[in-house]
């Protein structure tokens, strides 16, 4: 059977859209340490507040208020629209307080593992079964995870929050499905984080002030254009997804941990003591052994679209 052209258009689309998608994600600890001296809390609570900002514009300028109003009358979407905004706000807050602490590796670490942690909720939330394969790549990673606690003498607090918040992220946004377009939940959750934004708000404004507006023109552009730095990527993520398999997904979404891994050793000059290289090759295995499954099931699922009916 001859690939349709369409279809090979279409997924070179899905492509650059996911992959630079995830290329935006890898530059963000770098445009988020340009933020200094703005403290973690002051900046996800401008992520939210421009994020919502922003999200009405697209809303407005796309005409999607029908949409939006479409879920407002659902209150079961709109529960789960609530929850993903909470577990957004954590992986956020999290993620902050990792790059403005000179943990930048950390936030490696747990994106390196996330595929991991969603294959496991497929597996004990939506009783998904797993290859065999995978198990192993789990095994692996539980490995690693215990290597860095015991060599290195700290708990990975940063990683594993990060890939505990985003994996979970991911599947409520899976059980949505398509009844939720991505511009429309993303302002939804910006909106359920006003509250908490205006709170960190005034904590801030109360203890070490506002800087937002009060260091330099550039700075304040910048945070500004936190609520874009947030969207975009979301927006093109949710724009290639669909158009690309799941394997192909599965490869790409290791570009960002690899940037920010490099980011933090090479940029950032974390240490990176003998042990913690032992965690991350071990690692890398585990990541080795998930991307060879995905490609063994992928030529697998084209083997069997490419076949012919007798």
């Amino acid at each position: 059977m001859t690939p349709d052209p369409s279809d090979r258009t279409e997924q070179g689309v899905g492509i650059a859209y996911a992959g630079g998608a995830y290329l935006l994600w890898g530059l963000l600890p770098l445009y988020f340490l340009l933020l200094v001296p703005t403290g973690p809390w002051e900046v996800v609570a401008a992520r939210v507040v421009f994020s919502l900002v922003f999200c009405l514009l697209l809303l407005t300028i796309a005409r999607g208020w029908r949409r939006i109003m479409a879920i407002i009358r659902q209150p079961r979407l709109l529960g789960w629209t609530a929850l993903a905004g909470v577990l957004i706000y954590i992986n956020w807050q999290v993620f902050l307080i990792g790059t403005l602490s000179g943990h930048v590796v950390e936030t490696a670490l747990g994106y390196f593992i996330n595929p991991i942690t969603t294959v496991l909720l497929g597996v004990f939330v939506l009783r998904e079964r797993i290859r065999r394969l995978q198990w192993v790549a789990i095994g692996i990673a539980v490995i690693a995870v215990i290597v860095i606690v015991v060599a290195h003498g700290s708990f990975p607090w940063i990683a594993l929050s990060l890939t505990a918040s985003f994996g979970t992220y991911g599947l409520i946004k899976k059980k949505i499905g398509p009844a939720v377009d991505a511009v429309s939940g993303l302002t939804l959750e910006s909106f359920w984080l006003m509250p908490i934004a205006i709170v960190q708000l005034v904590i801030v404004a109360q203890t070490t002030g506002i800087t937002f507006g009060t260091v330099s023109t550039w700075h304040t552009v910048l945070m500004l254009f936190a609520g874009v730095a947030t969207a975009v990527p979301l927006l093109l993520f949710a724009s290639g997804a669909r158009r690309i398999d799941l394997t192909v997904i599965g490869m790409l979404q290791f570009i960002t941990p690899i940037m920010q891994f490099l980011t933090g050793v090479l940029l950032l000059h974390e240490p990176m003591p003998t042990e913690r290289w032992i965690g991350f090759i071990i690692v890398w295995i585990a990541v080795g052994v998930f991307v060879v499954d995905l490609l063994r099931a992928g030529r697998r699922g084209r083997r069997a679209r490419v076949a012919p009916v007798v």
